[in-house]
């Protein structure tokens, strides 16, 4: 059962989000010959206040 982690800054959609996972899913079932029913996909939002790129937090960032 192949489960993907995906961490992100929030602010997506529930469409997108519902876009990412069945995209991954069908990603990993041409890969690896799973089954869409044992694919397992994680979604983590990330405030921007916990994020940080180069030494900056995200939230900092005009």
């Amino acid at each position: 059962m192949p489960t993907l982690r995906v961490e992100m800054l929030e602010g997506r959609s529930p469409e997108q989000k519902q876009k990412l996972v069945a995209a991954l899913t069908q990603a990993v079932v041409d890969t690896l010959g799973s089954k869409p029913e044992t694919v397992d996909v994680l979604l983590f939002d990330v405030p921007r206040s916990h994020w940080s790129t180069g030494g900056v937090l995200w939230s900092e960032k005009k």
